[in-house]
């Protein structure tokens, strides 16, 4: 993780006892509903800002990581998630602080419209991710077949919710230039918000879309293609300069600086977690991996695809992806499929989500077809045309597992198109989470236990659950220890 903000200038960040006040550059990017062009925006952003040789920090709101990836890759670094109900209202201002490093500015993508949360209030909306970063928002609007009726829409957005700084708005979907006139002379006439851009409707769309959003990056062939034609888009039909002002018009932050601490100390265990990070694999929050490393852990990266045998490790960690369309790779990769088999039968602790109960199952069925995966889990698999789940869960730990204690309740999320045709549970298996939202494996449980393995549905956020990281290498400690005797 890298070190808090610091600059000799004061420019960015200047402290003073337990306090330390961050003024770096930063905006909002958001919509009135999903799909609307945030995500294009924000990568077009990202790239042009990288083109001037303006380094920025990338965030996005909400559980995502397909988007986080896409603008991972125009910032050239991590995209860090700051959802508030993952992570915790608490943990927003703290972890842009800590993420900053030496950027120049941050760009945060928010997720569907401006306002949408969780119940009537807005409580975990992107406006809520605004107000307490202090951040001005720059406002996309997609304004199809609409002209005078965006000026009414955008007067309630300006006075909807006070403490709410728009910066700026960014028309999207212009039929031409009549109609972007006709907009902006009405939004002039009625608002005080600017108009910093206006995107026509473009026909030769680089940005492939597949399950609710973007293709993932990993998974596209021409990844920076796409991001230069993003980004050539905001350069021509965005006023990059005027939007640079609205990111220096951003108030000051206080930040109390023991929280900064906490987040970026670091211990050393001389554990190695395995990490299964390839195309099938991908779904993960950075922060995690920075959570296992600050308890301790060295991360070996590994491939389900690529690698014949699992090396020696004392825990592993497999995220979510699609497991579904890599099938054939991962069944034909038998040696690895047993070499992990072994490993979890020797009481290897595994932590798997989503993607990762999927592999540790008996198999998965795409299009008729069934395809053998690791078969660790007595579970199988198939996958359907709409999703099967999705949306935040919150969830109950009942039943001993490896990772967590019992009574702890956990907050995250699930999405997939996989459903369950069958569980057999052995008499040392379990499903330890009694689900209070969400769907879960079968019969509102999840987290499937055998062992040292415990299988998920739900994603969680270690930034929320700190306990998540410290279970994992609580549980590799006692392995190591049983191996040493063993030996």
């Amino acid at each position: 993780m890298r070190s808090p903000a610091r600059s000799t200038s004061g420019k960015k960040a200047s402290s003073s006892n337990r306090q330390l006040k961050l003024t770096i550059p930063r905006v909002v990017v958001a919509g009135l509903r999903g799909g609307s062009g945030k995500t294009t925006l924000s990568i077009g952003l990202l790239g042009a800002l990288r083109k001037r040789g303006i380094r920025a920090a990338a965030f996005k709101k909400g559980p995502d990581y397909i988007d986080a990836g896409w603008l991972a890759s125009a910032a050239g670094g991590p995209c860090y998630n700051l959802d508030p109900f993952l992570i915790g209202k608490g943990n927003i201002v703290p972890s842009v602080a800590s993420h900053i490093g030496d950027a120049d500015c941050a760009v945060i993508e928010g997720n569907r419209g401006l306002f949408d949360g969780m119940d009537s209030e807005g409580s975990m909306s992107t406006a809520v991710v605004a107000r307490q970063l202090k951040a001005p928002v720059i406002l996309i609007i997609d304004c199809t077949k609409t002209t005078r009726t965006i000026a009414a829409m955008l007067s309630g957005v300006e006075r909807f919710e006070r403490g709410l700084k728009l910066g700026g708005f960014v028309l999207n979907q212009v039929a031409g230039k009549r109609h972007e006139s006709v907009i902006r002379e009405s939004i002039e006439r009625y608002l005080t918000t600017p108009v910093l851009g206006a995107i026509p409707r473009l026909r030769d769309l680089k940005m492939p879309e597949r399950h609710m959003g973007l293709t993932p990056q990993q998974e596209h062939p021409e990844v920076e293609d796409a991001i230069e034609w993003a980004t050539a888009v905001v350069e021509k039909h965005v006023d990059l300069d005027a939007l640079l002002d609205v990111a220096r018009s951003a108030r000051p932050l206080t930040v109390d600086m023991a929280a900064l601490f906490e987040t970026t100390t670091r211990k050393r265990s001389g554990l190695k977690v395995g990490v299964i990070v390839d195309s099938a694999f991908q779904f993960y929050y950075p922060e995690n991996f920075d959570a296992l490393e600050q308890q301790g852990a060295e991360l070996v990266k590994l491939s389900a695809l690529v690698d014949k045998v699992l090396p020696p490790l004392d825990a592993l960690y497999i995220g979510g992806g699609f497991p579904e369309t890599h099938a054939i790779a991962l069944s034909e990769n038998a040696s690895f499929r047993k070499s992990l088999k072994r490993a979890a039968e020797d009481g290897l602790p595994i932590y798997a989500e989503c993607g990762g109960l999927i592999y540790l199952g008996r198999d998965i069925t795409v299009g008729g077809k069934p395809y053998p995966m690791a078969g660790v889990l007595p579970i199988r698999f198939e996958l359907k045309r709409k999703p099967q789940a999705h949306g935040y869960t919150s969830l109950k730990v009942l039943h001993e597992n490896p990772f967590l204690k019992r009574g702890t309740v956990l907050k995250g999320h699930e999405f997939h198109y996989s459903k369950v045709t069958a569980l057999k549970l052995k008499d040392s298996m379990a499903l330890a989470y009694k689900m209070q939202r969400g769907t879960g494996i079968e019969g509102g449980m999840d987290g499937l236990t055998y062992k040292n393995v415990l299988a998920t549905y739900t994603h969680l956020h270690a930034l929320g659950h700190p306990e998540w990281a410290e279970g994992i290498l609580k549980a590799a400690r006692r392995f190591s220890k049983n191996k040493v005797k063993s030996a």
